[in-house]
């Protein structure tokens, strides 16, 4: 089998990867990276409806869940969204604020592989698709590393960077080859969970959500002390929809959540304003002018809302708002990886220095992007906390090798 060397090997062309690999090459080293894929940056060209939403301008440590919530601050500070906007913006890439912060392309998430690509290739690195990991070993210079695939070899090198993913959306190949890896070299990894993930409910509340199933409605849901503000959506299969996926990463099992509709307006004024304009209207009537008409008819037969506005004192009306403001569902699940955008939890942040993301005990032995537990909410973050973490080791890999 043939064999090569290089300074530094990275397991994973996404995001984190190939950024990793644009900074561990800045300097003239030799880097590889390959990954089990056919094309580059999978995960990149199907995220925001194909236009990836590259980075939150609102991207800080308070909006990551991990076991050490202070562990993102070095990479998130050091390297921000606006540095990557910044590299964006020299590639001349277009691109517009949708909304809460998030950035995408204006044309395609191709876009931002494309220039990840040529960033690499004016670094020199190397990249190797469908090309499977099959042994890593520590060696004298650093780690011997036995690749398969179409170019089978064996490669000496004195990095290696673990940078392929979670296990969310295992139909594009995702594994939790990364978690193994973190236990071979005796770094502990996290309880693993799907986050950013629809929500589901059993047949009792599944059979009504069925009936509204591509309603939408601004709302504020809650778990605990954690709340969004954004929009849900009713499905076949439970509840999805921006809010209903950022509570997810909070959500436990047995634990309700608590979903206030259009959560701005004062549904009490606007009934007894309803009632005074025309008390014969139903309350479902009513509320159809407030909420989405399917909605409102759904609600008021399930809570038994039968009666006319002017039937209805205002405490009953004051109730009905409550009710709106503070509906509380049990789900019994989520739809799992196969639907989840990434994955909570991973390799231990205790057993990794934060300025470079190395493994404490293992020296030359990196870890980025998701397979971390560091984890962000919906809207670009986990694309920032890829570009920053991969900036991190890849930087400090190429102040090494000078």
């Amino acid at each position: 089998m043939r064999r090569e060397t290089f300074d530094t090997v990275i397991l994973g062309a996404g995001a984190a990867g190939m950024m990793c690999a644009i900074h561990a090459a800045a300097r003239g080293g030799r880097v590889l990276i390959f990954d089990h894929a056919r094309n580059p940056g999978e995960k990149i060209r199907i995220s925001g409806g194909g236009r990836c939403n590259f980075t939150n301008i609102g991207a800080t440590a308070r909006t990551f869940l991990s076991g050490n919530p202070h562990f993102a601050k070095s990479a998130l500070g050091r390297y921000t969204a606006q540095h990557f906007i910044a590299l964006v913006e020299k590639h001349g890439i277009a691109y517009h604020e949708k909304t809460l912060g998030q950035l995408f392309c204006d044309r395609s998430a191709r876009d931002i592989i494309a220039m990840l690509l040529q960033e690499m290739a004016g670094a020199g690195c190397e990249l190797r698709l469908s090309t499977t990991l099959e042994r890593i070993e520590r060696s004298e210079a650093g780690f011997t590393v036995t690749l398969g695939g179409e170019r089978p070899a064996i490669v000496d090198c004195r990095h290696f960077v673990v940078a392929c993913g979670g296990k969310s959306i295992p139909k594009m190949g995702a594994t939790g080859l990364g978690y193994q890896l973190a236990r071979q070299f005796g770094l502990a990894v996290t309880e693993t969970r799907p986050a950013l993930v629809p929500l589901t409910f059993g047949e009792d509340v599944l059979a009504g959500f069925r009936e509204i199933a591509g309603v939408a409605v601004d709302v504020r849901v809650s778990c605990g002390k954690t709340a969004f503000e954004e929009a849900l959506l009713f499905t076949h299969r439970g509840l999805s929809g921006p809010a209903i996926l950022q509570i997810s990463s909070y959500w436990r099992e047995t634990q309700p959540i608590r979903i206030a509709l259009l959560p701005s307006t004062d549904m009490f004024a606007l009934l007894c304003a309803a009632k005074r304009e025309n008390g014969r209207r139903s309350i479902s009537t009513a509320l159809g002018e407030i909420l989405p008409k399917r909605l409102a008819a759904r609600l008021a037969q399930v809570q038994g809302w039968s009666c006319t506005l002017g039937e209805a004192t205002d405490r009953k009306l004051a109730t009905i708002a409550a009710t709106l403001h503070g509906w509380e569902l049990h789900p019994i699940g989520t739809e799992g990886y196969r639907t989840a955008e990434v994955t909570l939890g991973g390799v231990d942040t205790a057993g990794l220095d934060s300025r470079t993301m190395e493994a404490r005990a293992v020296a030359g032995l990196y870890f980025i992007g998701e397979v971390v537990d560091v984890t962000g909410w919906l809207g670009g973050y986990n694309f920032q906390w890829a570009w920053s973490s991969g900036w991190a080791a890849g930087t400090a890999i190429a102040e090494r090798a000078a």
